[in-house]
């Protein structure tokens, strides 16, 4: 068995960042051990930078790279919406195309895995020859109750088609059904997904926006405008009184693990409530950044300090290029950084491998530079946000 030696200038191994020590793996990248530079012997490869585990993205919408600079920067969210929906008759060859290059490029940064949020089966080609790992979330939108059965089945197939492509390959992948937002499904749509959904990894957009609440509290508010593109002229949902996650998150009770996306409009009460509601019915909630997707649609920022500081669990993601300028971990860890100074940057980088792992349910594979992992090796210089694959 051959080995292989690393020493760069910081090492993270998934839990802590360390100084002057030596990654010793298998030529395939498997893990073998940790050990003190003075005693790693000869032929020791140096890098400079933070060599740390695979990076793990848990919110990316590949089937969406062919935006890519198509809708500008700081338009708001509403407006970003409306632009999204109205702007996806492009030809399949460029869909195809731009897929093609934004999953090449995330495995060159060094991206092990990725929760990958779909409304179609687009990128499943892609997905059945690449080397990332991949749970496909197949996103429902689904307004009213009346087509709740309708648009399920029509999700489903998706489902399908996906595990039909994905059979073969040899990466592991997963596939779920998942709410869209708390603006896009209706009561019986949300009750279908809880059913066909118990155990599993979801993710739902979570509170990126005030009118988001305003929805679940009075039934108005600015997502009217996106109604309207779809010829619904008033809110579809019931009237709460409460904010749409104290709306929509009791739809949940199977032991579900939750990504919360964006979270850019949550507070700390709402958390509270949320962590004891989970306890109470057996679910995981994890709470997904995407700093560079807020800067991008709303030049704002999520409230990572309140995470940090109420020990939340939190994993990173990058969103999709229709909402960022780069399909990159590393640079979101470096906005995190900069934005967040008094977060430990070794928190960070926790988020953005082990407990991403965790999340997606990969741990015993991926996140952390342990004993028969082969988690995947990459590179991160933090100041000029890049990373890049070793093995």
């Amino acid at each position: 068995m051959g080995i292989l030696k690393f020493k760069a200038t910081q090492l993270f191994d998934g839990y802590r960042l360390l100084d002057n020590k030596v990654l010793i793996t298998q030529n395939d990248g498997t893990i073998e051990s940790i050990v003190d530079a003075q005693e790693a012997g000869e032929s020791v490869r140096e890098l400079n930078g933070i060599l740390l585990p695979g990076l793990i993205n848990c919110h990316c919408h590949l089937e969406l790279s062919h935006l890519k600079d198509v809708i500008a920067p700081h338009t708001g969210l509403i407006e970003f919406l409306c632009s999204v929906v109205t702007k996806r008759n492009f030809p399949i060859e460029l869909i195809q195309e731009k897929i093609t290059l934004a999953e090449q490029e995330m495995y060159a940064n060094g991206i092990a895995a990725v929760g990958d949020i779909g409304n179609t089966a687009d990128t499943a080609a892609v997905k059945a020859s690449s080397r990332i790992f991949w749970h496909n979330f197949v996103e429902v939108l689904s307004f009213t109750d009346n087509k709740a059965s309708e648009n399920i089945l029509h999700y489903q197939s998706q489902l399908e088609q996906f595990s039909q492509a994905l059979a073969g390959s040899s990466v592991p992948h997963r596939s779920s059904l998942v709410p869209h937002a708390p603006y896009s499904i209706s009561p019986a749509t949300f009750r279908m997904l809880n059913e066909a959904t118990q155990e599993q990894v979801i993710s739902i957009h979570n509170q990126e926006h005030p009118a988001e609440n305003e929805l679940y509290v009075n039934g108005g508010g600015d997502y009217l405008k996106l109604f309207n593109i779809f010829g619904i002229t008033q809110s579809p949902f019931p009237v709460t009184g409460q904010s749409s996650l104290r709306s929509v998150l009791p739809y949940f009770d199977r032991g579900q693990t939750i990504l919360l996306v964006h979270n850019t409009c949550t507070t700390q009460e709402e958390m509270e409530w949320a962590a004891d509601y989970a306890k109470q019915k057996g679910l995981r909630l994890q709470y997904c950044l995407c700093i560079n997707a807020n800067l991008y649609i709303e030049n704002k920022v999520p409230p990572a300090n309140l995470l940090y500081q109420t020990g939340a669990s939190v994993v990173m993601g990058t969103d999709s290029y229709s909402s960022n300028w780069q399909l990159s971990i590393a640079s979101e860890i470096k906005s995190l950084h900069q934005h967040f100074p008094t977060i430990p940057l070794d928190t960070i980088l926790h988020w953005a491998t082990l407990q991403g792992a965790r999340a997606l349910q990969w741990d015993d594979r991926l996140g952390s530079f342990e004993k028969r992992k082969k988690p995947g090796l990459t590179l991160l210089d933090i100041q000029a946000g890049t990373s890049s694959r070793i093995i």
